[in-house]
């Protein structure tokens, strides 16, 4: 299980430098939940569009996971990063990283964590995953394996989360939502722990041979995080561009943004039983 020190022990081997320096303008770490090769090609043109609202440089970068995503807050090399919740409070504990936006999908600033399996698969319950493989999306990972790991303690079938190696055949951590559900839906491994709509990331006949096993108690959307001394006047006008992809002639805007459907302005009280259940699993003390 992962701790203080082996998260940032993780995160600081694992991040990717961006190719310009934050004090050029402003940089932005982004996570891998998708196809990184698809996010490179959605980060180009949001942050061309933001350089241009902003009227400053913006550069931004794919980190190697969630942990990478928080070092780089730590070091300077990212000024803000998008990322789950889990993150964010790990970040916001170890150095005192702030939120800004969250996301809104269907309505609401929140989702779940699901396990889902193919439906040729013959299981019926969780505890049919007794020695089968499974794949989760990232080890600091709120909705992509945290969150669906607790629907197994709350079923009584492992203790915590160090007991899961032994209740699984396997389990791996394949590197964002996508890649988690892929690997589900090829036959790679028996069920996937992703968010709620990770499923979207599979092609139409994919979907239809799908579905979910469990589903979670809400988490809050993933956030939009600043680094600590970020100067408040970039900070607060990044804000304001930000809030602006929800008005009618930007929305088009938001597919390159994990495809929410806006953002809302964060607030950090909704992230209480985020902060508990790292406790629970010992991330923070």
């Amino acid at each position: 299980m992962l701790n203080r020190r082996t998260f940032l022990a993780a995160a600081s081997a694992s991040f990717v430098l961006p190719a310009f320096a934050a004090e050029e303008g402003l940089t932005l770490a982004f996570i891998p939940q998708e196809n990184p090769e698809k996010l490179l090609g959605d980060i180009k043109v949001i942050t061309g569009w933001l350089s241009e609202q902003m009227s400053v440089p913006v550069t931004g970068f794919v980190t190697f996971d969630h942990a990478a995503a928080v070092e780089a807050l730590r070091n300077g090399d990212a000024d803000i990063s998008f990322m789950g919740a889990l993150p964010f409070v790990l970040a916001e504990d170890q150095l005192g990283a702030v939120p800004l936006l969250s996301e809104v999908y269907r309505g609401q600033p929140s989702y779940s964590g699901r396990v889902f399996v193919r439906k040729d698969s013959g299981i019926e319950t969780l505890a049919d995953l007794k020695g089968r493989d499974i794949a989760f999306a990232d080890p600091v990972s709120e909705s992509g394996y945290i969150y669906p790991l607790d629907l197994f303690v709350r079923e009584g079938l492992i203790a915590d989360a160090a007991d899961a190696d032994s209740f699984f055949g396997r389990k791996f951590f394949a590197g964002g939502y996508q890649q988690a559900m892929q690997a589900m839906a090829n036959g790679l491994v028996d069920a996937s722990g992703a968010s709620q709509y990770a499923d979207l990331f599979l092609t139409p006949d994919q979907q239809a041979e799908v579905r979910v096993l469990a589903e979670s108690e809400q988490i809050p959307s993933h956030a939009v995080i600043a680094r600590p001394g970020l100067d408040a006047g970039l900070q607060a006008k990044f804000v304001k561009v930000m809030l602006s992809l929800n008005d009618p002639e930007n929305r088009y805007l938001l597919a390159y943004l994990y495809g929410p459907d806006g953002y809302v302005t964060a607030d950090p009280e909704v992230y209480e039983g985020v902060r508990e259940t790292a406790r629970r699993y010992g991330f923070l003390k």
